[in-house]
């Protein structure tokens, strides 16, 4: 809110059509998890579209919130008992759009690289940012194409295939 060089980490919710789904989720959230931080709207909005970053605690891996994509500051934070359940619980959804694995154990990375089912995948950093132009960005499932805008394979969503055959 206000001078984004004065506050960089707040920043606006698109539309107000986004804001009321986002409010939406966390009227849902407080019924499947413990509300630890945020789910109000700031004071004073100048204007804008603003909501406080929400943390819910204790959610289900099926909840509504673990399993929507809401594109909002809304998290909902899973316990897992391991690399092997976080990966599993990480891949029930039906979306897939990005990743993040903090670890430098290679046999980690490795096996995430193989089973987490995202279109991209980060390790230590954080799941948002792709570069426009130059980082291939795309997900898997219901959070894209499997294209990625940017990659080479990109340009063929603007074609349109045509098989011909001819006996001879």
């Amino acid at each position: 809110m206000g001078d984004p060089a004065a506050n960089p980490n707040m920043g606006p919710v698109i539309n107000q059509a986004s804001l009321d789904s986002m409010l939406r989720s966390i009227e849902i959230g407080k019924k499947e998890g413990k509300l630890i931080a945020g789910g109000k709207l700031p004071a004073t909005t100048d204007g804008g579209y603003f909501l406080e970053p929400t943390v819910f605690a204790d959610v289900a891996p099926d909840a509504v919130i673990a399993q929507e994509e809401i594109f909002g500051p809304v998290l909902a934070l899973i316990k897992v008992a391991g690399f092997e359940d976080g990966l599993r619980v990480a891949n029930n959804t039906e979306y897939g759009l990005t990743g993040s694995v903090y670890t430098s154990d290679p046999a980690r990375k490795a096996a995430a690289r193989s089973a987490f089912h995202v279109g991209n995948l980060y390790f230590n950093r954080k799941c948002t940012g792709a570069m426009v132009g130059a980082h291939p960005f795309g997900g898997f499932n219901m959070s894209g194409t499997d294209s990625k805008a940017g990659g080479p394979d990109y340009l063929y969503l603007f074609t349109q295939a045509k098989s011909v055959a001819e006996k001879l």
